[in-house]
């Protein structure tokens, strides 16, 4: 009998597990960056929880993460489809999690927070010396995945993928405009086939490149391509342009409650532009802001050659289409957006 129980032993500690993506932040800027997460919900929810679960600002940051990007995470269970989200998550610091009752720590980072982070990951943050002994109403600190550094000397933004059951590196590279042999150095691994069921991938998206000062507030926005953001109180909403992997901002009017700065190039509107000649534009570009105002910088754009423009990460696919909405689906985006928010407060 002892013989069979070590055998038992030996052979759960050779089974496969699925890893937390390898993120590492080793950027000065940690304490402002933003990665993205796929996150799927056990149970039917509501915004309003996934809100409060990740202690997201308001419910139109969670729907601009959510909306704007073609592809939607989902999970399937007994013949039904649960949606997912689009989460952004901080680099400083997780959400914290207030412990429920008949709640563990592996349970929580499996069930609550699709295995984004491990109990030892968890322990550790929350300064938690044994994993056992948790109380209800406790506060754990949740370091999810995040990360600001440069991939393939690229600036992208990390987007934590989980993998499904009978998915590729290939594929899902493909999905999102990144090559396998990116996805396999970014995340460590030597072979394609240790890929699991489960995985968490650090899928490295490029991101736009834009004229925002270093000293805004939001210096170290990254948005890839097929994405918008709200920024500037959301006073701004910024996407990136698949033609010149500019960011593109223009104000958001109506989005705010309250009243937003002037944002003008002299007597240009932010986001307008005006023909220079046959293959050049002057464009009021988005600058960043501060407490008070919002920053303006008029450049310059070539009509006539891309040469310059940045393509997508080396050995990669195209990248990831834009969505229905688009950059000019503004109308569309505030009724998706007040209906939601209308739905979720009745």
């Amino acid at each position: 009998m002892n013989y069979f129980l070590l055998l038992l032993f030996l052979h759960l500690l050779l089974l496969p597990t699925s890893e937390p993506a390898r993120f590492t932040c080793t950027s000065p800027s940690k304490s402002t960056c933003h990665s993205l997460i796929g996150y799927t919900t056990p149970n039917a929810t509501t915004l309003l929880r996934i809100k409060s679960l990740f202690q997201i600002k308001s419910l139109r940051s969670l729907l601009a993460a959510t909306l704007s990007l073609h592809h939607r995470p989902s999970t399937q269970s007994e013949g039904l489809t649960t949606p997912g989200y689009w989460v952004r998550t901080a680099c400083a610091r997780g959400p914290v999690y207030k412990v429920k009752a008949g709640d563990g720590l592996d349970s929580i980072a499996r069930n609550v927070f699709n295995g984004f982070v491990t109990y030892q990951e968890i322990a550790s943050a929350s300064n938690i010396t044994d994993p056992n002994l948790i109380v209800v109403g406790q506060g754990l600190v949740i370091p999810l995945p995040c990360s600001c550094d440069d991939a393939e000397g690229e600036r992208v933004l990390h987007y934590g993928h989980v993998a499904g059951k009978g998915s590729s590196l290939e594929g899902i590279g493909s999905e999102f405009g990144v090559s396998g042999e990116v996805l396999m150095r970014v995340n460590g691994l030597k072979d394609p086939k240790e890929l699991q069921a489960g995985q968490v991938l650090d899928v490295p998206l490029r991101a736009c490149s834009s004229s925002i000062s270093s000293t805004s507030i939001d210096h170290d926005l990254r948005v890839p391509n097929g994405s918008y953001i709200l920024t500037a109180n959301n006073c701004v909403q910024c996407g990136c342009s698949s033609d010149s992997w500019q960011l593109d901002c223009k104000p958001t009017k109506g989005i705010n409650s309250g009243s937003c700065p002037a944002a003008k190039c002299d007597n240009m509107d932010m986001g307008n532009s005006t023909s220079i000649s046959v293959c050049e534009r002057s464009v009021c570009s988005y600058a960043g802001y501060n407490k008070t105002a919002i920053f303006t910088n008029l450049t310059t754009q070539s009509l006539c050659d891309n040469g310059g423009a940045p393509g997508p990460l080396p050995s990669g696919g195209s990248a990831p289409r834009l969505g229905m909405l688009g950059l000019n689906g503004m109308g569309l985006l505030i009724f998706l957006q007040m209906a939601l928010i209308l739905v979720c407060a009745l």
